[in-house]
């Protein structure tokens, strides 16, 4: 046998950090489990142990991607006094940190929608969301607090994705992102008389 073998210290891993690579570079389209395997230096069958396909690969990196986007908020709500601005800010900063996984977890289309840890994944990040927004004073957000956590999501998460498409950045060139969006957050939010 090679040294491309199916042993391998940590098939998974390698196969989703190749993934990775993969998505960063050239986006979810360009996954191949073959190529995987080959980037993960192991035989072309080996991926499927763990994935079974395609989808597989990119449901793994999806709940990965809302494990790490909850350590992200739940350290924003571990301040004295969160923010939700903070918890929007914790959400602009993973998407740029981990674009490959911010990629891929908000496209059913390309993982298993019904995988039960991506949906316990999910329902963990809307829970850190409610409690977020439950925590604003409802004279701030609104009487529906479901309604206004659609709100918080929907400018944190279009921040972030027009951000990575460079749509931002190009007006806000040299600016922090975590600075600009605050700066948003506060055109948009301000108390009124201010």
């Amino acid at each position: 046998m090679t040294g491309r073998s199916y042993h391998h210290g940590d098939l998974r891993r390698a196969v989703l950090d190749a993934a990775i690579d993969v998505i960063t570079t050239a986006g979810p389209a360009a996954i191949s489990l073959r190529d995987l395997a080959r980037g993960a230096g192991v035989s072309h069958a080996a991926p499927a142990h763990h994935f079974k396909d395609k989808a597989g690969v990119l449901t793994a990196l999806a709940v990965e991607g809302h494990e790490r986007l909850a350590a992200y908020l739940t350290a924003a709500l571990e301040d004295d006094e969160p923010e939700l601005r903070e918890l929007g800010v914790s959400y602009v900063r993973f998407a740029l940190d981990h674009p490959a996984h911010f990629e891929v977890m908000f496209r059913p289309d390309l993982h298993h929608e019904d995988d039960p840890e991506l949906v316990a994944a999910k329902e963990r990040i809307a829970g850190l969301l409610a409690g977020g927004v439950a925590a604003v004073p409802a004279e701030r957000r609104g009487a529906d607090a479901g309604l206004a956590a659609i709100a918080a999501w929907s400018l944190a998460h279009g921040f972030a994705t027009l951000w990575r498409g460079g749509n931002i950045q190009r007006p806000a060139s040299g600016a922090d992102p975590a600075e600009v969006f605050r700066a948003v957050t506060g055109l948009l939010f301000a108390p009124s008389g201010e």
